[in-house]
């Protein structure tokens, strides 16, 4: 038997070259710039030659490699150096966005151009997006026209859904703030998307991006107002937009109140430094008793762990309003705020499983104690109520309803007997 150890195999000979197609290319847009700006200044301004030329050029050109090249070009007739300025030393078209007639007709067309484009090659999607975010941060180096142009451009691509509503942080930029470019072309903006859908289109789109709250930051911090951003914005026409801001700064100022409210309740406030709180609140914030009586409703139920089992709940519940009814009937002074109490309660007792047969119990409680009257509750019972969970607390409030309607007609015949 042979014991010396085997020599293992090795591999000899030459390495293989990196083959050409590995190797990474030298970034050099020039031969591509002047290929669009060629095709370009043959189509000229006719936009439906445009968008064949760009869509046969993809099969030639290297779109993926240079998307930032050709928006510039499409945009701003060539290249563009920091701050939006077009580099000297590059050839470029004279049919462009920039170029073009500044009408919403015209811009709509050159939105097709772009949407054609991108439809084609969908790989161009994400790079058209960051283009649009850094046009916006270069708005500075524009003309008005030129940024009248792409704000209506803009706001009609976000009205189809092209781009993200997510593009607007750029308008954020400090600079652009405070010398007021980013609050000018935001009415364009939004004029143009408004005219192509409606508010509740552009509404949604900037809450799905958690834009619906920063209106405001168009403004510097000294401007950043309900009403700076209300008059500004009606002054230019778009009475819409402003309604819509000040609805939403009015549900961020409620959320605020509610948080802090539940605050005081955990830390064990007394209820009088609440309620003066409350008001003091109420009066800034501009809110009616029937909007405040909810936030309440929704603190103080927001505020306890509540026990699972239905039949420990009710009482558990019982024992905590009888504590904060103070609280409650403080900003049920009005027919309507007790109205407003009696459908969140149902709302309540509708949503949370547990609560369903403690309906009856809130709301005799709520009555002893001086929070809701009878007027309330049976306003409520005959044509107020709520289709959630109707039957079911209608079912138990009944023999509740009938003693109030006995007690109020035998309150009224004693008062005829004693006249």
């Amino acid at each position: 038997m042979n014991n010396q150890k085997q020599q293992k195999p090795t591999l000899t000979g030459q390495r293989f070259k990196t083959r050409k197609r590995d190797e990474k290319e030298r970034f050099d847009p020039t031969q591509f710039q002047e290929s669009i700006v060629q095709g370009l200044n043959q189509t000229g301004t006719d936009l439906e030659a445009v968008a064949k030329f760009l869509d046969a050029s993809g099969a030639k050109l290297d779109y993926r490699r240079y998307a930032e090249t050709l928006f510039d070009i499409l945009v701003a007739g060539g290249m563009l150096a920091p701050g939006g300025t077009l580099s000297d030393d590059m050839t470029r078209t004279e049919f462009c966005l920039f170029t073009a007639q500044e009408d919403l007709e015209t811009m709509q067309a050159y939105a097709q151009v772009f949407n054609k484009l991108i439809r084609r090659y969908k790989y161009l999607e994400k790079g058209f997006e960051e283009e649009i975010k850094k046009l916006l941060l270069f708005l500075k180096g524009f003309t008005e026209s030129e940024r009248n142009k792409l704000a209506m451009l803009t706001g009609i691509l976000l009205a189809n859904g092209s781009i993200s509503a997510s593009i607007l942080t750029s308008l954020y930029n400090e600079n652009l703030v405070k010398e007021g470019v980013s609050a000018a072309f935001a009415v364009k903006l939004f004029k143009s998307w408004i005219n192509e859908k409606d508010i509740n289109s552009v509404a949604g789109s900037l809450r799905k991006v958690g834009m619906d709250n920063r209106l405001m930051e168009l403004f510097p911090a000294n401007k950043r107002s309900c009403e700076h951003f209300s008059k500004y914005f009606t002054d230019a026409g778009l009475k819409e937009l402003s309604d819509f801001a000040r609805n939403q700064q009015s549900i961020g100022a409620r959320k605020e109140l509610q948080k802090e409210l539940q605050e005081m309740m955990l830390r064990g406030d007394p209820q009088k430094e609440i309620i003066a709180f409350t008001r003091e609140e109420m009066k800034k914030a501009g809110l009616s008793e029937q909007g405040m009586i909810g936030i309440i409703w929704t603190s103080v139920m927001s505020c306890v762990e509540w026990n699972k089992k239905e039949e420990l709940v009710t009482e558990q519940a019982i024992k905590h309003l009888k504590q904060y009814s103070p609280l409650l009937k403080a900003f049920t002074s009005q027919g309507l705020s007790e109205l407003s109490l009696l459908l969140k309660i149902q709302e309540y007792c509708y949503d949370n499983i547990h609560f369903m047969k403690a309906f009856q119990k809130i709301v005799v409680l709520l009555y002893k104690a001086d929070v809701l009257s009878e007027e309330a509750i049976l306003k409520w019972y005959s044509e107020a109520h709520l289709a959630k969970g109707k039957s079911v607390f209608l079912e138990q409030m009944k023999k509740f309803v009938e003693w109030l309607k006995n007690a109020e007609e035998e309150s009224e015949s004693d008062e005829e007997e004693a006249d």
